[in-house]
């Protein structure tokens, strides 16, 4: 008989339902979330009908042992501060830097843009730029709005722990919280919300005006995957994975402890339950074309990843499992044994070449001379661009794929149709554009600019995939 572990508080799952999901390791049975003391706040953070605000309050010294010890050596401390949600008061609140290309101007490792210093690798005024953009005007702005600087504190990344301070304590459900650099930044919340309408495993996420030590701007705020959100995900038991950057799937021995630099286990991670991993990656690694085509769905939900993979190419999101940044979480259900991938980080979704097709690998190229991104080593002949960054062999292995062609097909017009199909993603966008708080930061005509900017983007994708009629 399983051992029932019980603590009372009630979880949020990733649609907004309050339940109190197990999950199951070994003979143990363990609820969802080691949250004790849940903060209920005074409104539903995640309720767009309502306006939300976000203030976060750090001293001078602690904002400065944040900034100096990533820029010293790349480290992400944890320091404390005060922050206030919807009028709702906490204390003693950990706070980190998040992110890594959305760093790289605190470094120094980011070369001048058009704006100067800290500017995308390859700006028409950086070293290495050929005097025009090598990515879509939307990628570039995108980027732009995105360049961190310590000098405005309310450009940087952060990620907000409710429970680093304080074991037990979570808020409305969460033990962490993200905050998107850039503003309005429509493109990852629109990615996010057509994810969702296709009834895939997504993320919720919030506009708020957000005060940084009294400087104001508009961000978005994400839910941050943890173990109430692993938990209530799926209607099974599982495991849930988030790939590291420097990541690539691949099998480097049997040792569990060889991988704890490439995933993290975010529920039921004192088992350091790895193995499922382990097996996957050694048989992904040995098989080839024939043997993956053949055994692929005894390893993977097959369906489920070809939904992953059409999503990503219909979003042009080139920063997911195969990209550089590795963003991508695996979910591994303990009913059938089986392997999803569930999408993370859609900031660059949305941005790149509309005209992508269907079969095209969706890849992020950086021109020589602006210096690869953190973890990536320079090479090749010092011209043009450099080889694209990232790569991952699941995804590749399965594109390549003539076996499993169809199945991909197939769910790529279907989630076109979810998607793009009769108007959707423009009715999404104005519908998110208006939940949008504008003021210090971000002026109505700016937002009113992205929106549009956005709505051409739709067009141009729209019409390049020119759906195909029966």
């Amino acid at each position: 008989m399983a051992l029932l572990v019980v603590a009372t508080v009630g979880l949020m799952t990733a649609f907004g339902q309050t339940v109190i999901r197990p999950y199951v390791t070994g003979d143990v049975t363990v609820l969802a979330s080691p949250i004790t003391e849940n903060i209920t706040g005074t409104v539903d953070l995640f309720d767009a009908t309502v306006p939300h605000t976000l203030t976060v309050e750090l001293t001078d010294a602690e904002y400065q042992d944040m900034v100096s010890a990533y820029v010293n050596d790349g480290a992400k401390k944890w320091v404390s501060a005060d922050i206030t949600i919807d009028g709702t008061s906490i204390s003693d609140v950990a706070v980190r830097l998040k992110g890594n290309s959305t760093l790289m101007g605190l470094r120094g490792d980011g070369p001048p843009g058009p704006g100067g210093p800290g500017g995308p690798p390859g700006g028409p005024g950086g070293p290495g730029g050929s005097g025009k953009p090598p990515m879509p005007d939307e990628f570039m702005k995108t980027m732009m709005s995105m360049a961190a600087s310590a000098d405005d504190p309310t450009s940087l990344p952060l990620l907000i722990s409710f429970n680093e301070n304080a074991a037990g304590r979570g808020y409305q459900g969460l033990t962490e919280l993200s905050v998107r650099p850039g503003a309005p930044v429509l493109n990852e919340a629109l990615a996010l919300s057509l994810t969702a309408d296709s009834g895939q495993p997504t993320q919720r996420y919030a506009y708020a005006t957000y005060t940084f030590n009294g400087q104001s701007t508009t961000r978005l705020l994400l839910e941050h995957p943890d173990d109430a959100y692993a938990n209530g995900l799926f209607d099974s038991d599982g495991y849930l994975y988030k790939a590291d950057a420097k990541s690539r799937l691949e099998f480097v021995g049997t040792d569990q402890s060889q991988y704890a630099h490439q995933f993290k286990q975010i529920n039921a991670a004192d088992s350091g339950n790895l193995q499922p991993i382990i097996n996957f990656v050694e048989w992904l690694q040995d098989a080839d074309q024939d043997e993956f085509d053949a055994r692929l769905a005894d390893w993977v939900d097959a369906e489920s990843l070809a939904r992953y993979v059409a999503t990503q190419n219909l979003l042009v999101n080139a920063d997911d499992m195969g990209g550089p940044g590795q963003n991508y979480y695996l979910w591994y259900d303990l009913a059938t044994k089986k392997i999803s991938v569930v999408s993370w980080d859609l900031n660059l979704a949305m941005v790149g070449d509309a005209a992508t097709a269907p079969q095209d690998k969706v890849e992020l190229k950086i021109p020589y001379g602006a210096g690869p991104p953190p973890g990536v080593d320079g090479d090749g002949d010092g011209k043009g661009d450099r080889p694209p960054l990232g790569g991952n062999q699941l995804k590749d292995k399965f594109l390549d794929s003539k076996v499993w062609a169809e199945t991909y097909d197939e769910a790529y017009w279907e989630l076109y149709e979810q998607m793009y199909a009769g108007g959707h993603a423009h009715t999404r966008l104005d519908a998110i554009a208006a939940t949008v708080p504008t003021g210090d930061g971000l002026s109505e005509q700016e937002l009113r600019e992205a929106a549009d900017s956005m709505h051409r983007w739709i067009d141009k994708r729209m019409a390049a995939l020119d759906r195909p009629t029966e």
